[in-house]
């Protein structure tokens, strides 16, 4: 069906001197040139983008180097996963120099530094810029991410999330999402990339045709986006269109679908033929390259999420995702299968010969357009050790610093409980409530420690609950040892189920909130925002969005009345229930 529906829907070519490429011909030249002298092999590798590991001497699991993949694959791109600033500047650095044609280097950085490296600088997550209410706070975040991906060698940022956080079970984009309606998104979006792009870094933005209107994950389902033609233009619609005006360089297909527009653009269309954007060309070259006048780069998201892998076989989807107008595909599974399904789906006619020019035109478009090609050249692609002293800088901390002073939310304090002094209420019992358990997001005891450091040095005497029991004890005798509790939620994680909550140690734990009546209680989210749909009996609650050291101090100066609350809450927090309020 895809085939089918594929040719009857005009493919858009690109334009090298529109936006957001603006190139030269001397550049359109390098473009042509450098696609014209490829082989078949070369081609069929520009488009793939790959994942590279720290700690492994050859390629996952296989017996060649990352020298010799560059050479056999000719990749068009690389991510990372995890490392420290030298580290992923050694490994960038060492990718470039063994490239014959220079890569698109990306990171996840939605809230600083800190996502393109483990000692990165963390500013202030969306749902923290959009409780600041402060444009400046989202610039920040984008220009510190900026300046110390660059610093490192990442030309290719994968944010800013322009999904609307609608439904308030959603936790993929809860703390990624710049706000509830399209409005609130695009004023800090505009920010974010404002400040990021002051650094020359490829935009992305995240994950059309939108996330945020329902619960499930796209790790573990196909994504439906269930809004009419209507309801979506006036709302994900607005937020495309702002940015593919604005210049945009590429945009990240999620393993979305969206049911109601595609059938509009396909009458045809029954339900066993909905496909995620990601295969769907009626979303990529009908809708987002063909109505909306895309003329960018278009890339799917990881291509190992079940939202993709349940649509079709991999030998179909690899190809396919070109076919139906992505330009280039996120991680291998297997890299020389992966490699062979989509040269041998060019050589079948899958990819049609127009459709991989008009790809790699796009592709080498953009690295010309961040003036790679001439970086290679001259040797400034690479960085150098002095470059890195941007990374934690005074500076960014200051900003970091503001970000979270301006952003931390008291969402309610019914029973006025605050401050919490150690003049007051010394004896201090804490809850730690953590997420994911041997994931990659599982934690440790790091953030932990340094809460129970912190308000110790600040004159509190605290004691951590032991929540793998049930027993409570005597009620009096917890009054009279216990002069406050303060609990911290560090709920993190995603791709293992849909919709993540506050998990209990235990059934029926001691450490359920049974003493919100016997003493001042305070709990305090350090990711979700959502948290009161389990915890609604708490009258004091804090969304702080993130575990650094920086936040941390910023939130218990709060408690503590040292410093003002200055964050809004939207109306997720709720939950849609009346008792949240309470």
């Amino acid at each position: 069906m895809i085939q089918k529906i594929a040719k009857n829907i005009p493919m858009p070519k690109v334009d090298l001197k529109a936006k957001p490429y603006h190139l030269s011909d001397e550049d359109i030249q390098w473009v042509r040139d450098t696609i014209s002298g490829m082989t078949d092999e070369e081609r069929i590798g520009q488009l793939f983008i790959n994942l590279f590991f720290f700690g492994e001497d050859k390629f996952s699991g296989n017996n060649f180097t990352n020298k010799e993949l560059l050479e056999k694959y000719h990749i068009g791109g690389a991510r990372y996963q995890g490392g420290t600033s030298e580290q992923v500047q050694d490994l960038i650095n060492s990718l470039q120099k063994d490239s014959k044609i220079p890569l698109l280097v990306a990171a996840n950085c939605d809230a600083g530094g800190n996502g393109a490296m483990n000692d990165g600088t963390y500013v202030a997550a969306a749902a923290m810029c959009e409780a600041s209410g402060d444009e400046q706070v989202a610039f920040d975040a984008g220009y510190v991410s900026g300046r110390e991906e660059h610093a490192i060698g990442v030309n290719w940022n994968f944010d800013p999330c322009v999904d609307i956080l609608k439904n308030w079970r959603n936790t993929i984009v809860n703390t990624r999402a710049y706000g509830t309606n399209a409005e609130t998104v695009i004023k800090h979006t505009n920010a974010y990339i404002k400040g990021l792009t002051e650094s020359n870094i490829g935009v992305c933005i995240k994950h059309w045709p939108g996330d945020g209107t329902e619960e499930r994950d796209q790790h573990l389902v196909m994504g439906v986006n269930e809004l009419s033609v209507e309801e979506w233009e006036e709302s994900f619609g607005q937020v495309y269109g702002n940015h593919i005006e604005n210049g945009v360089h590429s945009i990240m297909a999620g393993h979305i679908a969206l049911p109601e527009y595609q059938k509009a653009l396909v009458p045809e269309l029954e339900d066993k033929d909905i496909l995620p954007a990601t295969l769907a060309p009626e979303l990529l070259n009908g809708l987002l390259k063909g109505k909306l006048g895309f003329n960018g780069l278009v890339l799917t998201d990881a291509s190992h999420m079940l939202g993709m892998t349940a649509a079709m076989k991999r030998e179909e989807y690899v190809p396919q995702a070109i076919a139906a107008g992505c330009d280039m595909f996120l991680f291998f599974n297997n890299i020389d299968e992966d490699f062979n399904f989509m040269l041998n789906g060019y050589k079948n006619g899958i990819i049609t010969e127009e459709r991989l020019q008009d790809a790699l035109e796009r592709i080498l478009g953009f690295k010309a357009a961040l003036g790679l090609h001439k970086a290679q050249k001259d040797g400034t692609i690479l960085r150098t050790r002095e470059d890195l002293q941007v990374v934690g800088c005074e500076d960014h901390m200051e900003r970091a610093t503001q970000a979270a002073d301006k952003g931390i939310t008291l969402v309610k304090n019914t029973l006025n409980q605050l401050p919490i002094r150690p003049e007051t209420h010394k004896r201090i019992r804490l809850y730690f409530l953590e997420g994911e358990k041997g994931g990659i997001y599982e934690g440790d005891s790091k953030t932990l420690d340094f809460i129970v450091a912190e308000l110790t040095r600040r004159g509190f005497e605290v004691t951590v609950n032991d929540g793998n029991t049930r027993v409570k004890g005597s009620t009096l005798t917890y009054r009279e040892e216990v002069d406050a509790a303060l609990v911290f939620a560090n709920v993190v994680g995603y791709g293992a189920e849909n919709n993540y909550r506050i998990r209990w140690k235990t059934a029926m734990s001691n450490e359920v909130p049974w003493y919100v009546h016997e003493v001042p209680t305070v709990f305090v989210s350090l990711n979700f925002t959502t948290h009161l749909t389990d915890v609604p009996m708490v009258k004091c609650y804090i969304n702080a969005y993130k575990d650094s050291e920086i936040t941390i101090k910023a939130v218990i100066d709060k408690i503590m009345g040292e410093s003002e609350f200055k964050g809004t809450p939207n109306e997720n927090v709720w939950c849609g229930k009346w008792d949240t309020r309470l």
